[in-house]
């Protein structure tokens, strides 16, 4: 099976940034490589510094290299800086908008909470979590997800939502207005080595 299901802080690990907002990432401790000494590493070429960001990249939306591909092969058939559109792309995933309303406290629990059919996209059930969502299209949530929706979002208190979607707590509803733009995007990652990556 191509997905990874293995330790997640070993991935936060690997590329030395959390690639999760949680407590458990985002502590220096977790971030120290294990062992007495710690793994010191070697000097990155310039290869390996570009793997190392695409990797960051993929980690933190949780998608496969092929769909990565996918995603760069159409940044680039689009207009504008395919850094920029690339992270657009990946940015409004169902899953991973789900996560950035705070609904889910990772991107695995917004997967999860996706692939069970517990999400309506305008009305209907979607359950593919790489479906990727428009400006206007309103994600809503099925009743009996209600209740661990809101412990969730008890859970992460400071939470802030990004100001290219509309979430309203009330009702569990949240809406697409806006494209995002890099500047809103909670993630830094250097696109441009990306797309010379896959060159």
């Amino acid at each position: 099976m191509a997905r990874y299901t293995g330790p997640k802080v070993r991935l936060s690990r690997r590329v030395g940034v959390p690639i999760a907002d949680t407590p458990k990432h985002t502590s220096k401790r977790q971030l120290n490589p294990a062992g007495m000494h710690g793994y010191r590493g070697r000097r990155l070429r310039d290869y390996g510094i570009r793997l190392q960001e695409k990797q960051k990249l993929r980690y933190h939306y949780h998608v496969l290299e092929k769909q990565l591909r996918r995603f760069v092969a159409e940044a680039k058939r689009r207009r504008g800086n395919s850094g920029e559109v690339l992270l657009q792309l990946l940015e409004r995933r169902l899953d991973n908008v789900v996560r950035r309303s705070g609904v889910a406290r990772t991107i695995w629990a917004a997967r999860q909470i996706v692939a069970h059919g517990h999400v309506l996209v305008n009305g209907r059930k979607t359950d593919r979590p790489s479906y990727l969502l428009n400006v206007g299209d309103v994600v809503s949530f099925k009743p009996k997800i209600h209740k661990l929706c809101r412990e969730n979002m008890e859970s992460m208190a400071g939470h802030e939502v990004p100001g290219w979607i509309d979430f309203n707590p009330s009702e569990l509803r949240v809406k697409v207005v806006a494209l995002p733009t890099s500047d809103q995007i909670p993630f830094d990652v250097n696109t441009n080595l990306i797309i010379e990556f896959y060159r």
